[in-house]
C-alpha cells in the first residue's frame, strides 16, 4: 500500500512548489531509491495536465566516474544536458540514496573537480529560475541511508521528514502560504540592515549587506524549508566562524572547521577532521573563498542534526553561510564551482547585530517580524 504522504507530497511539490501549469514539460530526477516518490510525482504531474518524464539514475555510476574517468570525462558535460535544461519548464530533483558514504574516499582533488564542472549545468538552471524561466524545486524520499545518518529507524525518519513538509495534514498548502508570509515580512524588515555581526563561540564575524535583497525560503525551491538569505557584500566579511556541526558535501563530512576572512576572503582554514577535502574546496577556483550566502533558519521544528543539508540549515536558531556561488537575485556578484553551506549553532549563546543593535539571541529574533511565527510542533 502507498503512504498516502507520499501522495500529497507529490502533490503538495506539483501544485505549491512548482506551480504546474497545463502542457509545461517537467522532468523528475532521482536515483532508484526514490522511485516510489517519482511515480507519485509523475501522476501527479499527469493530473496537472504537464508533460512529466522521468530522469532515474543508478547508484554507484558517480562512484565509478570518480575512480575511473579521466580528467576530460570528469569535466564532460553532454550537450544533451545543456539543451534540456534550455528546454524545462519545471524541474523536481529528489536527493535520495542508499549509501550517503559511498564518495567518502575518492580523491579530493579529482572530486573537487568534478563538482565544479557540474556546478556549470546547475548556475545555468539557476539563471533560468532568476528569469522566471523555469521552476525547480528540490526534496528527499526517506531511505535507510538517510536515517542511519540521522540516528534513527526508518519509520521515525519518514515521520520526521513527512512532518517537516506538513504532509501529515491534509491541507499541507496552506501551512506554506502561511509561513511564506511570515518569512516574507522578515525577509523585508532584513532588506534594511547594512551589517550583519555574528557572534558565538569562537565566533565573531562581520557581513556586510547593505544593498542586498534578502529572500524568503518558503517551501518553492526546497521541501521542507524555512529560512531567509541573502548574498552577503562579497569584499566585506571580516573576522571569525567556528562550525561545531560537521559540514557535509557530496557526501563526505568535514569536522570542526574554523574559518578567518580578511576582506572577503579565506585567509585561513582548518578543519579537526577532512582537512584534505576542506583545502580542496577553497582551492577549487577564485570564487570559492568568498561567502555566497548568509541565512537565518527559522524552521523551529526541526530541531536536531540529520547531516542531511536539506533539513540542517533550516534547524530553527541556526545560521549558515555558503562558501561560493551568490546568488544573483539577492544581488550576489560572486561565482564559483562551489556553493556550500555550513551551519553555526547559535542556540545557546549565539548573538547577532544588525548595525549595531542586537536583533537576536540564543537562536530567536528577539522582535516578531509583522505576522507571528507559526510553530505546529513537529520535533521528530
Amino acid at each position: 500500500m502507498t503512504d498516502p504522504r507520499v501522495d500529497r507530497l507529490a502533490g503538495l511539490l506539483v501544485d505549491y512548489s512548482l506551480a504546474l501549469r497545463e502542457g509545461q514539460v517537467v522532468r523528475i530526477d532521482g536515483l532508484e531509491a526514490s522511485a516510489p516518490l517519482a511515480l507519485a510525482l509523475y501522476e501527479a504531474a499527469l493530473r496537472a495536465g504537464a508533460q512529466p518524464y522521468t530522469n532515474i539514475g543508478l547508484s554507484g555510476l558517480g562512484e565509478t566516474l570518480l575512480q575511473h574517468g579521466s580528467d576530460e570525462q570528469l569535466a564532460y558535460l553532454s550537450p544533451i544536458q545543456w539543451e534540456e535544461i534550455e528546454r524545462l519548464d519545471a524541474l523536481v530533483t529528489i536527493w535520495s540514496e542508499v549509501n550517503t558514504r559511498a564518495l567518502s574516499r575518492v580523491d579530493p582533488g579529482r572530486h573537487a573537480a568534478y563538482i565544479a564542472a557540474q556546478r556549470r549545468l546547475s548556475n545555468r538552471r539557476w539563471e533560468r529560475i532568476s528569469n522566471g524561466e523555469m521552476s525547480w524545486c528540490g526534496t528527499l524520499f526517506p531511505t535507510n541511508a538517510h536515517a542511519q545518518e540521522a540516528e534513527m529507524s526508518l519509520t521515525e525518519y519518514e515521520d520526521f521528514v513527512f512532518a517537516a513538509c506538513h504532509v501529515h495534514e491534509d491541507d499541507p498548502a496552506s501551512h506554506w502560504r502561511a509561513v511564506s508570509t511570515q518569512l516574507q515580512a522578515r525577509a523585508s524588515e532584513l532588506g534594511a540592515v547594512q551589517e550583519l555581526r555574528v557572534v558565538g563561540p569562537d565566533t565573531d564575524l562581520r557581513l556586510g549587506v547593505d544593498g542586498r535583497t534578502w529572500l524568503a525560503a518558503d517551501g518553492r525551491y526546497n521541501m521542507p524549508d524555512g529560512e531567509v538569505f541573502t548574498s552577503p557584500i562579497e569584499t566585506e566579511t571580516e573576522g571569525e566562524i567556528r562550525y561545531t556541526f560537521p559540514a557535509v558535501y557530496q557526501g563526505r563530512e568535514v569536522e570542526d572547521i574554523r574559518l578567518r576572512f580578511e576582506e572577503g576572503r579565506v585567509v585561513n582554514a582548518a578543519a579537526a577532521r577532512g582537512n584534505d577535502y576542506l583545502q580542496s574546496l577553497l582551492d577549487m577556483d577564485a570564487g570559492a573563498r568568498v561567502v555566497g550566502e548568509v541565512a537565518f533558519g527559522l524552521n523551529y521544528e526541526i530541531d536536531r542534526f540529520t547531516r542531511n543539508i536539506l533539513f540542517d540549515e533550516k534547524i530553527g536558531g541556526t545560521m549558515h553561510l555558503a562558501l561560493g556561488s551568490g546568488f544573483t537575485q539577492a544581488g550576489g556578484r560572486n561565482t564559483s564551482g562551489l556553493h556550500w553551506d555550513m551551519i553555526c549553532d547559535l542556540r545557546r549563546e549565539g548573538e547577532v547585530y544588525a548595525d549595531g543593535a542586537l536583533i537576536w539571541k540564543e537562536g530567536r529574533f528577539l522582535a516578531e517580524p509583522a505576522f507571528e511565527v507559526v510553530e505546529s510542533g513537529v520535533r521528530g
